[in-house]
């Protein structure tokens, strides 16, 4: 069942908010004759509540995302990116993949003090960690509670390899650790662009940055000699899947090594919420994008399937992936992960507090 859009979802990426999977009851709201100008409509505001949490490293054993250990300072995304594979994490709260996604944030305001301690465990064994796998570690809630930046500084401290992945320019005021840290081989970042048309990502992604800043982003980065790649995802067959080529080469002329891409990803809920958003943003494109969709993953909307849901199967697919193959070579970027150095770790020594004197 499609979800009613909500009036009070101007600004935002999703057109509602719906029932997460794990609720036994949907309410749907009824038109009971009022019309919008009897009331007025009151828009969304965006809440970051602490969490209390045990852990900070999450470790993932997926095979086809590259990745083991990551760190995500935020549970929901501001960005409010309409096609965020992420949504449904929002579920496992009890509250929506929709609007309360990108309205009710989380935040882990301890994250820093739990990372020095997992990382002094005796027998730790350093691996890269990812920032931003899974919801922004550069959302505007960043800007105030600096969570991530702490989390960089005691990743440097420890001489710990981090990757970045992220659709903010936020990720520049970091610029004075990530710099260093990348001079000795432990920190990379990438940005994902999706589209560089203004109005498109204005839609999709209301509230991260736009594409502009996105590359000028990488430059700034590269610039510093901080390694830098791009993700051009996910790619959206028949809405900016043309623009492959283009994000590619902006990328490179900002000073980009690496490239990926990812087909669009629509698990659990987000099939419907998606759907609902490019039927209310998109009507006239929205039954050619959804036949597209379904022609790359055998007639569903979503596949699961490690490595397919990435790619996607068909002969739609199979173009995307040599059209990206090309561009690629001739660009000069690499389509492997940038290596980052493990080998640096260390515990930094802490002194232990003076031991208390005799008041006698």
């Amino acid at each position: 069942m499609q979800p009613r859009p909500d009036p009070r979802a101007q600004g935002r990426g999703a057109v509602a908010n719906m029932a997460n999977r794990f609720e036994r009851i949907a309410i749907e709201p009824e038109d009971d004759g009022w019309t919008p100008d009897d009331d007025p409509v009151v828009p969304l505001e965006t809440t970051v509540t602490p969490e209390v949490t045990k852990r900070v490293i999450t470790t993932n054993a997926s095979p086809d995302v590259g990745m083991e250990r990551t760190i995500n300072p935020y549970k929901g995304c501001e960005h409010g990116c309409a096609y965020c594979f992420a949504r449904p994490t929002h579920s496992y709260l009890g509250l929506s993949p929709g609007l309360d996604f990108e309205t009710k944030i989380f935040s882990k305001p301890d994250a820093p003090t739990l990372l020095r301690k997992e990382l002094s465990r005796p027998g730790y064994v350093p691996k890269v960690i990812v920032m931003g796998a899974n919801t922004d570690a550069y959302q505007p809630a960043e800007k105030k509670l600096r969570i991530s930046r702490a989390i960089l500084e005691v990743l440097a401290e420890f001489k710990h390899p981090v990757g970045i992945l992220t659709k903010s320019a936020l990720v520049l005021r970091d610029v004075d650790l990530l710099a260093p840290m990348a001079a000795e081989g432990l920190a990379s970042v990438s940005l994902s662009i999706t589209t560089l048309d203004r109005s498109l990502a204005r839609a999709m992604e209301p509230r991260a940055a736009a594409p502009e800043r996105r590359v000028d982003a990488l430059r700034g980065l590269s610039d510093a000699g901080v390694p830098t790649g791009v993700l051009a995802a996910p790619m959206i067959p028949g809405l900016n899947d043309h623009e492959l080529e283009r994000i590619l080469e902006a990328a490179a002329q900002a000073g980009a090594r690496r490239a990926g891409y990812v087909l669009l990803r629509l698990p659990h809920e987000l099939k419907e919420l998606f759907t609902g958003w490019l039927q209310a943003r998109y009507p006239a494109k929205a039954a050619k994008v959804l036949a597209l969709l379904r022609g790359t993953r055998g007639g569903a909307l979503y596949d699961s399937g490690f490595f397919t849901r990435q790619r996607g199967e068909g002969p739609l697919a199979d173009l995307l992936a040599r059209r990206f193959g090309v561009a690629v070579r001739r660009l000069g970027l690499s389509d492997d992960y940038m290596p980052l150095d493990c080998g640096k770790f260390r515990v930094p020594f802490r002194p232990l507090p003076a031991a208390q004197g005799s008041l006698f």
